[in-house]
């Protein structure tokens, strides 16, 4: 009987694969207005609401977390979780956004990599936290998490040259600024990432 009046814990799987879904879309937006310049005020509007969905799970999840007594791992990591899967998506909007508001005219080739390699790292981040919800196979999902980690250093690396190239550019100092911003959000977007794996890590050793 008391089992039937406590709350299901999967919720919180349920919350993390509606985050991770609205992060995807998020990064894939993003990556496919670099690749694709043009009506970038409305596709960034469309990657802004796709972020408010995000935030309202987000929202949801950390009411549900401080009102449950159940949960299926340790809180805190749930709520590391939680926040840096948000971080993700909003980051990616934060750069689509400064390419609206900083008047950017036409994409550069690194940063439509970086976008590439931050779709690559949520569609990554998605499948290993949905491999939460049951972990029977721990050996795959710190395999996923190791490839999430080797992405990161992929995008440090296209961070660093890409930034060398722009400094050698020749275009004037403001735009560098604009871009060199941009260029930082979506790499620390990755970073998120990188989080991601991180406290992903601890659950599964804690629990495999």
């Amino acid at each position: 009987m008391l089992e039937r009046l406590m709350p299901k814990s999967d919720e919180f799987f349920d919350d993390f694969d509606k985050q991770c879904a609205a992060t995807v879309q998020g990064a894939k937006m993003l990556y496919e207005l670099l690749s694709d310049y043009r009506d970038v005020p409305a596709r960034v509007r469309a990657l802004k609401d796709v972020e408010h969905q995000g935030d309202e799970v987000t929202h949801t999840a950390f009411n549900r977390l401080h009102k449950q007594f159940i949960t299926p791992f340790d809180r805190t990591q749930i709520h590391s979780l939680l926040s840096r899967i948000d971080d993700v998506l909003d980051l990616a909007n934060a750069a689509a956004s400064r390419l609206h508001y900083y008047e950017i005219q036409s994409s550069l080739p690194d940063a439509t990599e970086l976008a590439r390699l931050l779709v690559l790292s949520s569609e990554k981040v998605q499948e290993v936290v949905a491999a939460l919800r049951l972990i029977k196979k721990p050996e795959q999902i710190l395999a996923g998490c190791k490839e999430i980690k080797r992405l990161e250093t992929q995008a440090d690396e296209v961070l660093r040259s890409g930034l060398g190239r722009l400094f050698k550019s020749g275009v004037d100092t403001l735009t560098i600024i604009k871009w060199k911003e941009i260029y930082d959000l979506i790499e620390t977007a990755t970073d998120k990432c990188q989080g991601v794996a991180n406290v992903i890590e601890g659950v599964v050793l804690e629990h495999s």
